[in-house]
């Protein structure tokens, strides 16, 4: 795609990629008998919400405002987890989503019974204690100390307290994967069954959660089919899952153009040169700084290993606002569009407007190849969120 006809910074999500990988897993959900779900906090473009309804169950939301987009322009199953519940929330909540799970005992003493009421499920989200991620404790759910799901201890001596704590509780939830392979998930449900399984055989349903790289390459389906197999066989449950990242995987891309070429300070080691682009990792790709990774470049190549190498760097006056190294095969001229990959997910529902820049337009390139202007965000949007 070329970025001549298009403003800059801007999202582009592509159609048929988006399409692609929906095909993939509406036919992992045939397959298994799965029930799968749109984890919004990855991707919540909800200009294509209508496609996405057309092969997935619904949507998971991770508070209010999630869950009323879903129910507003998806319209199917809308489940919702959160840490923690405002009590003045929890009517609307109920009025839009039909799985309410709770995080702890003392949510379940707090909000079963009117979850009941409201004629939803209710669920416990627990905490297996047992990770397989290596590097990103930051995306850890069983990092130690971790808040989010109960531990079995904390499960039984709760018990010990309220008998019938788990009476009226539909569903059990599970997620502590970040875009790992199927043996991690493999490697977890045997945790929790070592430790929760006489819990799941009461249950009408089983969550298993996001960070599934279903859509990736390479990913081993067969491994995750038989984990969704088993659950449903073992337990007769229900089985869900929850993918915010294989839903929208290489979907989409970000468009930057270079400002302005300049020399770097003493000991950068990229031949001295910065290329200042007009979109930031800061504020347009914040997952480039908080993961960190470094994002795929199309035609770019790791640092020295094409002629001319320059650190790319955003606009803003935060000095760390660095995106990575890159080389190239020729030199980088102000005006040059750069095309960042796999910028559909956690981009759109993350970026900010630190040191007024713009946010990104957002465009969708259709399956003919034509480029619809989804939206366009200007000063009001800035000025709209500061007073």
């Amino acid at each position: 795609m070329g970025g001549a006809d298009l403003s800059t910074p801007c999202y582009v999500v592509r159609e048929r990629a988006l399409r692609d990988n929906l095909e993939q897993l509406a036919s992992l959900a045939r397959e298994t008998g799965a029930k799968i779900l749109l984890a919004q906090k990855a991707f919540s473009m909800f200009r294509v919400y209508p496609l996405i309804g057309q092969y997935l169950a619904g949507t998971a939301a991770s508070g209010l405002y999630e869950a009323m987009l879903g129910a507003e322009c998806m319209g199917k199953e809308n489940h919702i987890f959160s840490p923690a519940y405002r009590p003045e929330e929890m009517e609307e909540i109920l009025s839009l989503c039909d799985h309410v799970i709770l995080n702890s005992p003392q949510q379940i003493r707090r909000y079963k019974a009117q979850i009941l009421a409201a004629g939803r499920s209710p669920g416990l989200r627990v905490n297996p204690q047992h990770s397989t991620q290596e590097g990103h404790a930051i995306y850890d759910p069983c990092a130690p100390g971790s808040r989010l799901g109960t531990t079995l201890a904390q499960l039984e001596a709760a018990l010990e307290e309220t008998p019938d704590l788990l009476e009226g509780i539909e569903g059990l939830h599970f997620h502590t994967l970040c875009e790992q392979d199927a043996d991690a998930l493999a490697e977890t449900l045997e945790a929790v069954e070592e430790k929760f399984g006489r819990y799941m055989r009461n249950m009408k349903w089983i969550n298993l959660g996001g960070g599934h790289h279903i859509t990736r390459p390479g990913y081993h389906r067969e491994t995750l089919a038989r984990c969704i197999r088993h659950v449903r066989e073992t337990y007769g449950a229900e089985v869900y899952l929850e993918p915010g990242e294989a839903v929208a995987l290489n979907a989409g891309v970000l468009l930057t153009r270079v400002l302005e070429i300049m020399p770097g300070g003493g000991g950068v080691p990229c031949e001295g040169s910065h290329a200042i682009l007009d979109a930031s990792a800061a504020c347009h790709m914040p997952d480039v700084l908080e993961m960190p990774y470094r994002p795929p470049l199309k035609g770019g190549g790791l640092p020295g290993e094409k002629p001319f190498t320059y650190r790319l760097a955003g606009p803003t006056c935060l000095a760390g606002d660095v995106i990575g190294d890159y080389s190239f095969d020729r030199p980088l001229e102000p005006g040059d569009v750069l095309e960042f990959q796999d910028m559909a997910i956690y981009s759109m529902v993350k970026n900010n407007t630190f040191n007024g820049m713009a946010l990104p337009d957002i465009v969708l390139e259709r399956e003919d190849g034509s480029l619809e202007l989804v939206r366009r965000f200007g000063y009001e949007d800035f000025k709209g969120r500061l007073s």
